[in-house]
C-alpha cells in the first residue's frame, strides 16, 4: 500500500489549510487504495481571522494545534516526517501555506519559506519521490524548486510571480494537473479558480490519481 504524507497549514481557508481541499485530498488517497499520515509545523500562525466576519482577531494559535481539528488529533510535528518513510507528499492548500509556510501572501517571490518545509520538499526531491501541491501551495515549489512547471490556475498576478520566482506557469481549468516534465512534481489549482466542493474534488481525485500512476 502506498503512503502519503500530506502537510497542512492550519485550520480554516483564511489563515489555515483550506479544509474541503485538505479533506477530499484524504478521501482520495483513500477511495484509490492508498493510505496518509498527517504533519504540520509547530509554530505560531501569523494571525487568526474570523471566517465569519474576514476580520482578524486579536488571539494566537498554533499551526499544529489548529491543524489538529482537521486530522481529529491524527497527527505529527513536520519535524519528525523521514521522507524515505513515504512514497510521495502533498500539500493541500489555503491562505496558511502562504501565512504559515512561507511569507509568500506578503513578500510573493522575495518569501522565505519555513525551514522544515524546505527541507521536506528537498528531500523527496533528492529522493526522486512524488509531491503534490494544490491551490496556492505550488508557489512552495516554485520558490524552494525553481525551475519546475507549475499551475496554480489562470490567476496573471500569482502566474507572473511564480515566474519571477523561477519557475515555469500553465494555465489551467478545473481538475486539471500538470506534471513537470523533467521530476514527478505535480499540481493542480483547486480554489485558485473559482470552484464548487465538486470541483475540488475532482482535482484532489485526480492529483492523487496522478501520483499513483507515477509510483507504478
Amino acid at each position: 500500500m502506498k503512503k502519503f504524507a500530506i502537510v497542512l497549514a492550519g485550520s480554516g481557508v483564511f489563515d489555515g489549510a483550506e479544509i474541503h481541499e485538505a479533506t477530499m485530498t484524504m478521501l482520495a488517497i483513500k477511495k484509490q487504495g492508498a493510505d496518509y499520515e498527517i504533519f504540520a509545523p509547530d509554530i505560531p500562525q501569523h494571525h487568526v481571522v474570523n471566517h465569519l466576519t474576514g476580520e482578524e482577531m486579536k488571539e494566537s494559535r498554533n499551526v499544529l494545534v489548529e491543524a489538529a481539528r482537521i486530522a481529529r488529533g491524527k497527527i505529527k510535528d513536520l519535524k519528525q516526517l523521514n521522507p524515505r518513510d513515504f512514497d510521495a507528499i502533498i500539500f493541500p492548500g489555503g491562505f496558511g501555506v502562504a501565512k504559515n509556510l512561507c511569507t509568500w501572501a506578503f513578500d510573493g517571490p522575495d518569501c522565505t519559506v519555513n525551514g522544515d518545509v524546505e527541507k521536506v520538499i528537498k528531500e523527496m526531491t533528492s529522493l526522486k519521490k512524488p509531491i503534490g501541491a494544490l491551490c496556492i501551495s505550488p508557489v512552495l515549489l516554485a520558490k524552494v524548486l525553481g525551475n519546475v512547471e507549475i499551475t496554480i490556475g489562470d490567476d496573471p498576478a500569482t502566474a507572473a510571480g511564480v515566474e519571477k520566482a523561477g519557475a515555469k506557469h500553465v494555465n489551467t481549468g478545473h481538475g486539471e494537473v500538470v506534471r513537470d516534465p523533467h521530476r514527478p512534481v505535480f499540481t493542480t489549482p483547486c480554489y485558485m479558480l473559482d470552484a464548487s466542493i465538486v470541483d475540488i474534488a475532482e482535482g484532489a481525485e485526480n492529483i492523487v490519481k496522478a501520483i499513483l500512476e507515477e509510483l507504478k
